[in-house]
């Protein structure tokens, strides 16, 4: 399988640049200063989520906002959140009590810099943090578009969704998953949050139809799995100074994935084949959605 990866000289590269840089200011804005008590507490929250990385699920936010002619203003918040919830998900995934690890986006991870305790914390007021963003959409969309934001991102954080999966993982470690059983497992940890960004765009413009939601919440499903087949092809293939994080965790954990399921080349087939499930329920969309469809595209040919 071949997938070229979108140069920053197409209108992909372009988007995403302006996005992340949009974003990773509205973070720090939004974040507590590291001068306001309680500062050390301050200071992992606000270094983990600005730690950098790859801001798929608010450039998937903007995305889908921008394809639905959403206002980039209201975008700016659910963008936000949902980075948030990303990050905290993160810190608490590598406690040692967890997945143990010690390098995150190339730098030592929030436990190492802080202790596990202040990890931990970190990640508590985070995740009400992003909920306390959403509220403020209140003035600019109708109470339901907001109140359903709310119930997204809280079913995709919940045991329904990433602390699920992250369940599963844990209880997966050693034994033999079928590829349904991995499935499921990334269709939680993973894709639910993925998902959620997409329809978090989605509900960013008031005039979103039911037929456009069920459209986009297919495409955010098949993308939410390729990007997590993906990584298990990265976790074996791309050196630890690309990755970000160790190479060879997964592997090292025992862990199932989806080339030890079914290989390396029939990981990059199925990787293949969610991509063309997700552009092709673009369709309604028309050009309008070629960000997307380029978006998709990049999620299955990155190299980190």
């Amino acid at each position: 399988m071949s997938i070229e990866v979108v140069s920053t000289n197409t209108s992909l590269g372009q988007a995403m640049s302006g996005w992340q840089q949009r974003v990773n200011n509205l973070l720090d804005k939004n974040l507590p200063a590291d001068n306001i008590q309680p500062s050390t507490l301050h200071q992992a929250m606000r270094s983990s989520v600005l730690l950098g990385g790859k801001r798929i699920r608010p450039v998937l936010v903007y995305a889908v906002g921008q394809c639905l002619a959403a206002k980039q203003s209201i975008l700016d918040k659910p963008a936000c959140a949902v980075e948030m919830i990303h990050a905290y998900s993160l810190i608490h995934d590598d406690l040692p009590a967890m997945d143990d690890d010690d390098l995150r986006r190339g730098q030592p991870t929030c436990h190492i810099r802080y202790g596990e305790a202040m990890a931990i914390l970190a990640g508590d007021a985070l995740q009400p943090l992003a909920f306390q963003l959403l509220t403020h959409l209140s003035s600019h969309l109708p109470d339901k578009n907001v109140l359903q934001m709310i119930e997204i991102l809280a079913e995709a954080s919940g045991s329904r969704g990433m602390a699920g999966g992250q369940a599963i993982d844990l209880e997966a470690v050693g034994k033999k998953l079928n590829i349904a059983e991995l499935e499921n497992m990334h269709i939680h940890k993973t894709g639910a949050l993925i998902r959620a960004s997409v329809k978090l765009g989605a509900l960013c413009q008031p005039a979103v139809t039911p037929a456009q939601l069920e459209a986009l919440d297919h495409y955010g499903k098949c993308v939410g799995l390729a990007f997590q087949v993906q990584d298990d092809i990265l976790d074996i293939e791309a050196p630890t100074e690309k990755l970000g994080k160790t190479q060879g965790a997964d592997a090292a954990l025992n862990k199932p994935t989806y080339p030890a399921i079914l290989g390396l080349e029939e990981s990059r087939k199925l990787a293949l084949q969610l991509h063309e499930d997700a552009i092709s329920h673009l369709q309604i969309f028309g050009d309008s959605a070629n960000i997307l469809r380029e978006l998709s595209a990049y999620i299955i040919g990155r190299d980190y």
